[in-house]
């Protein structure tokens, strides 16, 4: 079965107090959806149209999952409290 990705991508720094209080809420939805961080860096060499910010890649076991991760409510827990501290392309998509 192909696995579910969960992307984001910032456009440009977060706020630091509005991130640490996303994070606070987002790994553990993140843990409860089981899903793994397969990378999380602000070490990125954008191309194209892509930025140089920080980036987080999550694997879930399928498209369903990684869906159920980013419409559920602990999920959406994280992002009131991010409450637009960052500029984010979110990007969820399935995987072979």
């Amino acid at each position: 079965m192909p696995k579910g990705y969960f992307l984001s991508a910032h456009r440009s720094p977060a706020n630091p107090t509005k991130r640490q209080a996303y994070l606070d809420l987002a790994g553990p939805a993140i843990l409860k959806g089981n899903g793994k961080i397969l990378a999380s860096t602000n070490e990125v060499e954008a191309h194209e149209n892509g930025v140089s910010e920080q980036t987080v890649l999550v694997e879930f076991e399928s498209l369903e999952k990684a869906k159920d991760f980013y419409y559920g409510s602990d999920y959406q827990l994280a992002l009131k409290a991010l409450d637009g501290g960052a500029d984010r392309d979110i990007r969820i998509f399935e995987g072979k």
